[in-house]
């Protein structure tokens, strides 16, 4: 099933789990999945699409989405996996395998975005910008992209020379300048264009 803007949240009975992912658009590192199933007798408040938070405000959110949680579950796709899936099917079986890690298995899962989970053990419904509706969504955004920025700093720490802590593995103007003039990195994902191009002008 696919939610659009115009269609109503259906209400779920039992344990609902939310799933969504950071890092389908950069050119280095890992896809990072998230799945939480939030605990209705311990409200989080705040939750809100990764995107429109602060750095610091994720961070917080984050240590408290641990700490209440009934069940989370956090899930990275390498570079190396990526290339051989795609970025679309490594996104959703990353998602997939988020949601098969809770320790609390979940009646149904929502998905940020407009594609259901492939051979889910349990239903599963497409939420678009979910991530800015559902409050297990917006916890799975938080918890995937504060790993995934955690990684890149690590990424950065190994690879200095391309600025990951400043981008974040994100194409822009300097990540591609410094890719054509020195080459990828072990971390850099062969399959995105930008990469290939820099591959073929060494």
């Amino acid at each position: 099933m696919k939610i659009t803007l115009q269609d109503e949240l259906p209400v779920i009975k039992g344990l609902l789990a939310g799933t969504d992912e950071a890092g389908r658009g950069p050119l280095a590192g890992n896809v990072v999945a998230a799945a939480v199933i939030l605990d209705p007798n311990t409200p989080i408040h705040g939750l809100d699409d990764s995107k429109k938070l602060t750095e610091k405000k994720r961070q917080l959110l984050e240590v408290e989405i641990k700490e209440k949680a009934l069940s989370w579950s956090v899930i990275s796709v390498s570079p190396q996996q990526i290339d051989e899936m795609n970025i679309l099917q490594a996104s959703l079986f990353a998602m997939k395998t988020a949601a098969e890690n809770l320790h609390v298995s979940p009646d149904h899962v929502f998905v940020d975005g407009n594609k259901i989970l492939p051979d889910c053990f349990c239903m599963t419904t497409a939420i678009i910008k979910g991530d800015s509706r559902v409050a297990e969504i917006s916890a799975a955004s938080i918890l995937a992209k504060v790993e995934r920025d955690a990684q890149m700093l690590e990424l950065h720490k190994r690879y200095p020379e391309y600025g990951f802590d400043k981008h974040k593995g994100y194409p822009t103007k300097v990540h591609r300048a410094i890719l054509s003039d020195i080459g990828p990195c072990p971390e850099h994902r062969r399959s995105y264009a930008p990469v290939r191009e820099a591959l073929l002008n060494r």
